[in-house]
C-alpha cells in the first residue's frame, strides 16, 4: 500500500465569523482530503498589502493518498463551498476563507496552477509563525534554511497575537485510547490489512501485519490442497504464535496501540475448512496449547465483504496464486469465521459489513468504517 504525503496547509480568514470559517475548513479537510495530524495556534494578524480587517491565521499538517494538484483541487473548491468568489487578477481582498498549500514534504512543483514551496511563504510572518508551531524543523526544499531560521530571518514586520481558542481536530472524535491491542479480520481479501495499515498510519499504533508472503507452502496448497494443507497450517500456526507472541512483548512506549491484520484464532478456522478429519483433531489439540498463551484483542473487528466483491478484491491485487481461489472456499471460509464469531462471549467483536463500501479508494467510507469501529 502506498504511503501518504504530508502537506503543510496555510488557512486565513478575515470575514464574517472567522474561526467559525477556520474550524469549518478544517472539518471538511478532514472529511475530504485526509488525517490532520497537528494544527498550530490561531493567530490575528494584521492584513498584508490591502486596507482591511484583520486576519485569523493558522496553518495545519494533512496526511493524503490524494497527488498534489488533487488537493489543490480540493482546497479551491472548499473555498468555493465556504462563499469565497476569485476572479481574475482580483489582487488582495477579504475573503471567507484562503487555504493554500505550503509544503508538500520535500517536492518542488512549478506549474500553472500549483508552486510549492508557496513562493511567497519565506516573506509572510503570517505563514510562517503558524508554521512555526507545527513543523520548526522542517526544511525548505529549495532555500535549505528550517522554519525556524526563515521565521527569525523575515522581513516581515507584522505583528501577530495569538488567540485562546485554539481550533478542534475532528481526528480526536475517534477515541482508540480505551484499548491496547485491536485485531482486524476479515475473508480472503477482505481488506483488513488495507484497514490496519490506514489505521496504524492515522492514529499512531503500532502495526502487526501476518507474514503469509513468506511462507513456501501458501503456492503449493493452491495447487494441490490435499497434500499441502497440513503442513500449510501447521508451518502458519507456528508462525503467527511467534509473532504475535513477540510483538506484543515488546512495548512500544512511542505507540498509542497495536493493531493487527489477523486473529491467532484464524489458524482454527482455516485447518478447519482445509484438513481431513483426524488432521483437524491432531492440529486442534496442538493450537489450544499454544493459543491460552497467547494475549486476546481486546477489540476483534470482522470485516465482511460478499463473495463477488472478494473475487474482485483478489483478481485487482494480482496475487497468482490465489487467482483460482472458488466462491465455494471463500464462502466456507466466512461461515467459519461467523460461526466462531458466535461461540465467543468473551470476545468484544464488531461485525462491519463492507460489501458496498471502498474505504481505501474513498475517505467517506474510510471514516464510516472507523465510526462503526468507535461507537458504541
Amino acid at each position: 500500500m502506498t504511503q501518504p504525503t504530508t502537506f503543510h496547509i496555510a488557512l486565513g480568514s478575515n470575514k464574517g465569523d472567522k474561526l467559525k470559517h477556520l474550524q469549518e475548513a478544517v472539518d471538511t479537510m478532514h472529511l475530504e482530503i485526509g488525517n490532520i495530524k497537528l494544527i498550530s495556534k490561531v493567530y490575528k494578524s494584521p492584513a498584508f498589502g490591502f486596507e482591511s480587517d484583520d486576519f485569523l491565521n493558522a496553518c495545519l499538517v494533512l496526511e493524503s493518498y490524494m497527488e498534489p494538484q488533487e488537493v489543490l483541487s480540493k482546497l479551491l473548491s472548499i473555498e468555493t463551498k465556504m462563499g469565497r468568489k476569485r476572479s481574475e487578477g482580483e489582487g488582495y481582498q477579504a475573503r471567507e476563507i484562503d487555504l493554500d498549500i505550503i509544503l508538500a514534504e520535500d517536492q518542488i512543483i512549478d506549474t500553472d496552477t500549483l508552486q510549492v514551496p508557496h513562493p511567497e511563504m519565506a516573506k509572510r510572518r503570517f505563514v510562517l509563525q503558524p508554521l512555526n508551531d507545527v513543523a520548526s524543523k522542517i526544511e525548505h526544499p529549495e532555500l535549505n534554511e528550517n522554519i525556524a531560521t526563515l521565521l527569525e530571518a523575515c522581513e516581515d514586520e507584522s505583528v501577530l497575537e495569538p488567540i485562546k481558542i485554539w481550533l478542534k481536530n475532528p481526528r480526536k472524535s475517534y477515541d482508540f485510547s480505551k484499548y491496547n491491542y485491536i485485531a482486524i479480520e476479515g475473508n480472503i481479501g477482505a481488506g483488513k490489512t488495507s484497514l490496519a495499515t490506514m489505521m496504524s498510519q492515522d492514529f499512531n499504533a503500532k502495526l502487526i501485519l501476518e507474514r503469509f508472503a513468506d511462507n513456501a507452502f501458501l503456492p503449493k496448497f493452491y495447487e494441490d490442497a490435499n497434500r499441502y494443507a497440513f503442513p500449510l497450517e501447521m508451518s502458519f500456526l507456528a508462525d503467527r504464535y511467534q509473532q504475535i507472541s513477540d510483538d506484543l512483548s515488546q512495548l512500544d512506549l512511542f505507540k498509542d496501540f497495536i493493531v493487527s491484520d489477523y486473529d491467532v484464532f484464524k489458524s482454527l478456522i482455516f485447518s478447519k475448512i482445509t484438513l481431513q478429519e483426524d488432521e483437524f483433531k491432531l492440529y486442534r489439540k496442538l493450537f489450544y496449547l499454544m493459543y491460552k498463551d497467547i494475549a486476546k484483542p481486546e477489540l476483534y473487528v470482522y470485516l465482511y465483504q460478499n463473495t463477488e466483491r472478494l473475487q474482485q478484491n483478489i483478481k485487482k491485487r494480482g496475487r497468482d496464486y490465489e487467482q483460482n481461489i472458488e466462491n465455494e472456499y471463500l464462502e466456507k471460509i466466512n461461515e467459519g469465521y461467523l460461526e466462531f464469531l458466535k461461540t465467543q462471549p468473551d470476545f468484544n467483536i464488531k461485525i462491519i459489513d463492507i460489501s458496498d463500501k471502498d474505504f481505501v479508494n474513498q475517505r467517506t467510507d474510510y471514516l464510516w468504517v472507523l465510526n462503526e469501529i468507535c461507537g458504541e
